[in-house]
């Protein structure tokens, strides 16, 4: 008989800074005891096609594959297909490469063959030989929504079209009152030793997750040891428009305004050196506050925060 494999450590994952933290996690620990909880907010039709931007970030990530310069897309990849779509009118906007659009055959296919999303992601890890298991949040199409002054505007229209240039006033998620957790979802959260809160915008890659009806309740249920990883370094955002939504939104743009925005679902906030300041306002929240370099600008010290949250996890 094969062994059960015990999946020890949970991540909710959505960007490129949940990737790279994954990226050093399964340097630290054995890949096979890793599950990431991906968010599908973000997911869009383009070309006609569906993509899952955050999910593919992660199966590239993992992979070994994703372009490093870019933090998305594939290495190398090439981009005769949106170039010659520009012939027909398409907007170059979304700029999605050869290798990228081939999955987004793919996956379209089996979304039309009504093929669930949890089975669609199996099958791509295990089509890149991953060990880690990827779940998607949800099998049901949730689509995170920007208000901004002029209305409501899809999330890749934000992101990528206007490159975040707008006021963002609140955060929907269109479709989330009808969702459920992906099958396997809550059994991550609940039956995990630890689970990360990856340091990815609270907002729009870790907001979508747990609006899902379930997953916040089992994330204040579970035993586990629950972490987060402040995507704020001192006042600023290594990548993304996190900051700028802190503000916009009326919190503190800082290390204790993502704290104070996990107050009550986890236990430790992993904060970085140069906010080492700022330990005891994060403590006074009701969580354990751990310090540490948490800018991962090499493998190596992808794989040492990894290191250093899991030991800090493990005392928590």
């Amino acid at each position: 008989m094969c062994p059960t494999i015990v999946r020890m450590y949970t991540v909710f994952a959505g960007g490129v800074g949940a990737s790279r933290f994954l990226q050093g996690l399964v340097q630290a620990v054995d890949p096979a005891e890793v599950t990431v909880i991906s968010n599908t907010g973000d997911d869009v039709e383009m070309f006609g096609l569906h993509v899952s931007p955050d999910t593919d970030i992660v199966l590239y990530a993992l992979a070994g594959i994703v372009n490093p310069e870019t933090g998305w897309g594939i290495a190398g990849d090439t981009f005769a297909v949106v170039d010659a779509l520009q012939r027909f009118g398409y907007g170059r906007w979304f700029n999605l490469g050869d290798r990228d659009l081939a999955m987004a055959i793919h996956r379209t296919r089996l979304v039309h063959e009504g093929v669930p999303m949890h089975r669609i992601v199996a099958g791509l890890a295990e089509a890149f030989d991953l060990r880690t298991k990827v779940l998607p949040m949800s099998n049901q199409p949730v689509r995170t929504q920007i208000a901004g002054p002029d209305g409501v505007i899809p999330f890749q229209d934000y992101m990528v079209r206007l490159r975040t240039e707008v006021e963002v006033r609140e955060v929907t998620f269109d479709g989330v009152g009808a969702a459920h957790p992906a099958p396997g979802v809550i059994e991550a959260i609940t039956d995990a030793r630890g689970v990360i809160l990856a340091p990815s915008n609270p907002f729009v890659s870790i907001g979508p997750i747990l609006a899902v009806p379930g997953i916040r309740d089992a994330l204040e249920g579970t035993s586990a040891v629950r972490a987060a990883i402040s995507p704020i370094i001192a006042g600023q955002v290594v990548k993304g428009p996190a900051a700028k939504m802190l503000a916009t939104l009326g919190h503190e743009v800082s290390a204790v305004g993502v704290a104070k925005l996990y107050r009550g679902l986890v236990d430790l906030m992993v904060i970085d050196e140069q906010d080492r300041d700022l330990a005891p306002q994060v403590e006074a929240l009701g969580m354990r506050c751990f310090v540490t370099d948490t800018m991962m600008t090499s493998p190596e010290r992808k794989a040492a925060l990894a290191a250093d949250v899991v030991a800090a996890m493990a005392v928590a």
